[in-house]
């Protein structure tokens, strides 16, 4: 395994650093202020599109999928450091990027499993950074860390398919520019239960769907993931051709979505915790307590260092699991995937609250961007699953290699 940038890497590093520091950086203040005007806690504000329109023109777009047809063609080794990048600034520069959740899963969703028709009316929009989209899968009323307890029903009639349902959490449902929403449910309840569940595509707009409300975390809008929703569908008609794949695929898709999804966010969380440990750097070594700088004291010392060490291993263990899924596939690097779940919200949370004590009441203000990472490192541990399934899916496969 060999961890070190390739000449293209190297030059998207340098050019996204630039870029981070430049303009996204400086747009925090400005997006929290235009957000805040507007009233609106997903509206999304002018400053956006020009930081989309900026990073498309240096070439930063599209960085996530590695599909040349579609995207950049970047492994997932070649992607890591991108991704680490933007995740100083999770709630502008994925977005700015065309790299933010949940638009990226679904556009590899729709490329590999899409249809022409549905690849031309709705990946090539969202590749184009014209509309956004949402995922629902979770509900409400059923323990959704088993995505086989999913209840939403999609019954075929005639040529259309006939959904009910309610979901809630569904990512990117309360951006003004979501135009599409992927809907899992049950279409063969009978069936063995991988294989009772389908994906069907349905327009936002179509009857019968009713966007109840945004859900916040820990009071944060979340506009990073174009804000979460609860949305209930009442016998929404959409035409047969909006089921992704075929009747009983649903499980399988949402695995393979998953996979790459799990592995971003743990790049992401690399540096959001890069940030945060900058940050009480720097805080601590200019406040000065009891006579000297708060970086003198022994406990922060120990922070700053215990920090360090957590934050390479987690770097580490997600580089080589981005190596094994480019060299042997999600499947090979399935333990992996499920290892850096487990662990690299858990140290970025650990991080960002040193940070967070570090600078005392200003951590949880509006002041620093501690309080919303911390928000959002704390929602990945249930996000794409929850650390306790994850911890006894990756036990069951332990215990496998002592079966007799």
């Amino acid at each position: 395994m060999d961890f070190s940038f390739d000449a293209r890497t190297s030059e998207l590093y340098d050019e996204l650093h630039e870029f981070l520091v430049d303009r996204v950086y400086p747009a925090e203040s400005v997006h929290a202020e235009q957000v805040a005007a507007a009233g609106d806690p997903w509206a999304r504000p002018p400053v956006m599109d020009e930081l989309k329109a900026e990073a498309r023109n240096r070439g930063l777009w599209n960085l996530f999928l590695p599909d040349a047809r579609h995207g950049a063609g970047l492994t997932n080794l070649q992607y890591a450091p991108l991704a680490e990048l933007t995740g100083r600034s999770p709630h502008l520069a994925p977005e700015a990027l065309n790299c933010a959740a949940p638009d990226t899963g679904n556009m590899e969703l729709l490329s590999e499993f899409g249809s022409p028709a549905q690849q031309e009316r709705w990946l090539r929009p969202l590749l184009e950074g014209e509309i956004r989209s949402a995922f629902c899968m979770t509900e409400p009323e059923v323990a959704s860390s088993d995505a086989t307890n999913i209840a939403t029903r999609i019954r075929r009639d005639g040529d259309e398919y006939v959904i009910s349902g309610r979901k809630w959490w569904s990512s990117g449902a309360m951006d003004p520019r979501c135009e599409i929403f992927i809907v899992m449910g049950k279409t063969d309840p009978d069936a063995d239960r991988h294989r009772q569940q389908s994906m069907v595509l349905v327009p936002r707009d179509a009857p019968g769907v009713t966007v109840h409300r945004g859900m916040t975390v820990f009071g944060f809008s979340d506009g990073a993931h174009g804000g979460h929703a609860e949305i209930s569908f009442d016998e929404v008609r959409v035409p047969a051709g909006h089921l992704v794949a075929g009747e009983g695929d649903g499980f399988a898709i949402a695995q393979a979505r998953l996979g790459p999804g799990r592995i971003h966010h743990c790049m992401r969380l690399i540096g959001m915790a890069e940030r945060a440990l900058e940050l009480l750097c720097q805080r601590t070594s200019d406040r000065i307590a009891f006579g000297r700088a708060l970086a003198e004291q022994g406990v922060i010392r120990d922070w700053i260092a215990e920090s360090r060490v957590r934050i390479e291993q987690a770097r580490l263990l997600v580089l080589k699991t981005a190596w094994l899924m480019d060299t042997v596939g999600n499947k090979g690097a399935h333990t992996e995937i499920q290892a850096i779940k487990i662990a690299t919200p858990a140290m970025a949370e650990w991080v960002i609250d040193k940070a967070i004590q570090g600078y005392g009441a200003a951590g949880v203000s509006q002041d620093t961007p501690l309080a919303a990472l911390w928000a959002q490192a704390r929602t990945l541990r249930l996000a794409d699953g929850p650390d306790e399934v994850h911890r006894a899916s990756l036990a069951r496969r332990e215990l496998r290699r002592w079966a007799s």
